[in-house]
Parts: C-alpha cells; sequence; structure tokens
C-alpha cells in the first residue's frame, strides 16, 4: 500500500466518522433530554417509594436484567451480574435487612441517548435489621440508566460510603 492509499483511507475514516458523529448528535434533541431526565427521575422516585414499601426485594425490580449488570461499592465489585445480585438478595439481603428507607438528594443526570443517562446523587439510606436494630448510611451514588423494554433500569451502579 502506497503512503497516499494509506493517506485518503485514513482521511475516508474520519470523514465517515465525523458525519456519523454529526448525524447521532443531530438527532439527540433537547426535547429528547428533558424526556430522557424524566425518565431517570421517575427511575429514581420509584426506586425510594419501592425500598420503602417492599424492602430490599424491590432492587430486583429495578436492576437490568442483563449481561452487562453489575454493582460495586466503596471500590469493590459487590456484584458481577444480574444472578449474583438476585440470588444475594432473596438469600441473604431479605433475610437481613427489614426495611430500608433510601433518599437520593441533589440528583443530577447526564443524559447521554434516548436509551442511556448517567446519574449521580448524594444518598441517604435509613436500614433496619430483622435483629430489630438500625444504621443510617450517607454517601454518594453513580450509576448508570437504560431504557429497556420494561423501562428504566439500573445498568450499572456504585455506592461510596462517607466515613
Amino acid at each position: 500500500m502506497t503512503n497516499l492509499s494509506f493517506k485518503v483511507i485514513i482521511l475516508f475514516l474520519a470523514t465517515t466518522l465525523i458525519i456519523s458523529c454529526k448525524q447521532n448528535a443531530a438527532t439527540f434533541t433537547a426535547n429528547d433530554a428533558i424526556a430522557v431526565k424524566a425518565g431517570v427521575q421517575k427511575l429514581a422516585d420509584s426506586t425510594e417509594k419501592a425500598m420503602l414499601d417492599k424492602g430490599p426485594m424491590a432492587w430486583l425490580d429495578y436492576f437490568e436484567n442483563s449481561p452487562d449488570f453489575f454493582m460495586a461499592s466503596d471500590g469493590s465489585l459487590s456484584f458481577s451480574d444480574y444472578n449474583t445480585a438476585d440470588l444475594f438478595i432473596k438469600n441473604t439481603l431479605v433475610k437481613q435487612v427489614t426495611k430500608i428507607n433510601l433518599k437520593f438528594i441533589d440528583l443530577r443526570i447526564d443524559p447521554l441517548s434516548l436509551q442511556t443517562a448517567t446519574m449521580g446523587a448524594n444518598f441517604h439510606e435509613y436500614m433496619l435489621y430483622a435483629s430489630g436494630k438500625s444504621t443510617e448510611i450517607d454517601g454518594y451514588f453513580t450509576a448508570t440508566a437504560h431504557l429497556t423494554d420494561k423501562g428504566w433500569k439500573y445498568r450499572n451502579l456504585h455506592w461510596s460510603i462517607k466515613k
């Protein structure tokens, strides 16, 4: 391949990439961003209510049941996939924690596409244990929210606890 041919191929690929990026950006409008923010806000609000109503089992309604799901906490991987989360919640967490009151504070939502957004918020969580003891935790939460055929779900999450 000659040097000129190589430059032509690189120029073609770069031009194609730029055009496709501009086309994708042009199709995601300000109204789309507003709709995504509203959907993700509803996800956060519904999560808070469901935690209070159903306890820890409610998480499974909001985690995306996909191979892409994972959750980390304080720098460690807690759940590598949905099945790991499902097993832990059903077999351990529901036996230990009877009530959760979760509040997201100063929620930030960054729409990335019609189906994806990032979110972050301070949180306060009160948990009542089966033993009768309780604890309160404050920290910061980040997640990727993804629009599925079952609505907005958490594709991944990370919790950082304030010490």
